[in-house]
């Protein structure tokens, strides 16, 4: 199976290209940017089209958020003109609002920001005219490399001795891009075998968590393996921030659909989080190890 992932140096690609590495059933394709022609895709000719999620809209300049749609929007034209199928990840931000309870599939985000209602109907669009697609709504996604991969800066601010602000009145489930990764190969597989459970599908992390609460047990955590190497670092300290002072706002997605039809689970954020932590203790060390050997 080949697939095609634009938007090359994304964390999501990143995991994509790591995982089809281990694989020799799959074949990736990157590209660029989001500009992929159908000319193009008749060259290529990739069991399908996968746009990684413009990681929180909510905060960046609404000209990129626009620009992102627009991309998307050729990017379907050019789907719908080679029958390729499309997957689209999307952030959970979208639901900008918040939900007391989880959030269904079936509910679709009402952003009263103008330009995240502009990609609100780049999915309305997707829906109604190509019949082959996933749109893919994620929670906050992390990493250690990549763009937007949120993980890998954070623990190079605490090294660095940075403070760090995050909302403690904010709800939401942290996803792992290795994480996604896995889950969209594995859903692309089962229906390049003739599964036609295409449409819309929410995919994160358990245990839902504010980003406070997430940025302190990455703190503590990096705190512990630092210190059991015998390293001396005094890490920045996690300050807590309020936005919402009435209660919480809840962002958390009911992930029941996608186990029930492709048989995929969420993962444990702490595991993943924990796991990440050992790969970047590692590295760490065997680059300084690298580092001793050069200057003798």
């Amino acid at each position: 199976m080949k697939l095609m992932v634009l938007d090359a140096g994304h964390c999501l690609n990143l995991s994509l290209a790591r995982l089809v590495h281990r694989r020799g059933d799959t074949e990736l394709v990157i590209e660029p940017g989001l500009g992929v022609d159908a000319q193009r895709l008749r060259e290529e000719a990739p069991a399908a089209v996968i746009v990684p999620p413009l990681a929180a809209p909510m905060e960046i300049e609404p000209a990129a958020v626009v620009a992102h749609g627009e991309g998307v929007d050729a990017c379907l034209e050019a789907c719908r003109e080679t029958d390729t199928p499309l997957v689209w990840c999307v952030s959970d931000q979208l639901y900008q609002d918040g939900f007391d309870i989880p959030i269904d599939e079936d509910v679709i985000p009402a952003p009263r920001d103008e330009s995240l209602r502009r990609l609100i109907a780049v999915g309305n669009h997707i829906r109604e005219s190509h019949p082959r697609h996933l749109i893919v709504r994620l929670g906050p996604l992390f990493a250690l490399e990549g763009s937007h991969a949120w993980l890998g800066s954070l623990i190079d601010r605490l090294v660095a001795g940075e403070e760090v602000r995050a909302a403690q009145d904010i709800i939401f489930c942290p996803t792992s891009a290795d994480a996604v990764a896995m889950a969209l190969v594995g859903m692309l597989q089962q229906l390049q075998c003739g599964s036609e459970a295409w449409g819309a599908y929410h995919l994160a992390g358990t245990e839902p968590v504010s980003a406070f609460t997430f940025t302190s047990m990455v703190r503590t955590q990096l705190a512990i393996r630092l210190e059991g190497a015998g390293e001396q670092v005094t890490l920045g300290k996690v300050k807590p921030l309020k936005h919402h002072h009435d209660q919480p706002l809840r962002r958390v997605l009911n992930c029941r659909r996608v186990l029930g039809a492709f048989g995929v689970h969420q993962k444990p954020w702490r595991l993943e989080v924990e796991r990440l932590l050992d790969e970047w203790c590692l590295a760490r060390g065997a680059k300084e190890e690298e580092d001793d050997a050069s200057s003798c």
